[in-house]
């Protein structure tokens, strides 16, 4: 099993570019206005299209899980080295985990996470309703 996105972006060629550098790896197919990253670590089928009849995808943010520490700083290297600005988030406490995250925005401003979840923590009784904004803090 994989999770398959597909985002209306601004410019493909462009896009393309980036998340060959976020994945460290060419995309699978591209055209000028179609672009698939048939990724297999992590497991994720992510397209990136054009149109002129839909506005560019707004999403609260995207993010990939990693299994570890090590992984995490994987993925902060490989950011770094292709020049990818990231900004880190070590040890929070947000969406009732304890995490370490980086972040990192793509060219149509879509932010990303990858994190590592150290360990679980408990949703409070009385709180019935949180939003995630990586703009705002997280769970405010």
């Amino acid at each position: 099993m994989r999770p398959h996105l597909s985002m209306i972006v601004s410019d493909v060629a462009r896009t393309a570019a980036f998340y060959t550098k976020v994945f460290g790896q060419p995309p699978q197919k591209q055209t000028n206005d179609y672009v698939k990253f048939d990724l297999k670590k992590p497991a994720f089928n992510f397209v990136c299209m054009s149109s002129h009849r839909q506005n560019i995808s707004e999403v609260s943010h995207l993010g990939i899980e990693v299994d570890s520490a090590e992984q995490l700083q994987d993925w902060k290297s490989l950011l770094s080295k292709n020049e990818i600005e990231t900004r880190d988030e070590m040890s929070v406490d947000c969406c009732y985990a304890h995490q370490d995250k980086i972040w990192f925005s793509d060219p149509d401003g879509n932010e990303w996470e990858v994190f590592y979840v150290k360990n679980q923590l408990d949703v409070p009784k009385e709180k019935t309703n949180t939003v995630c904004d990586p703009k705002m803090g997280c769970c405010t």
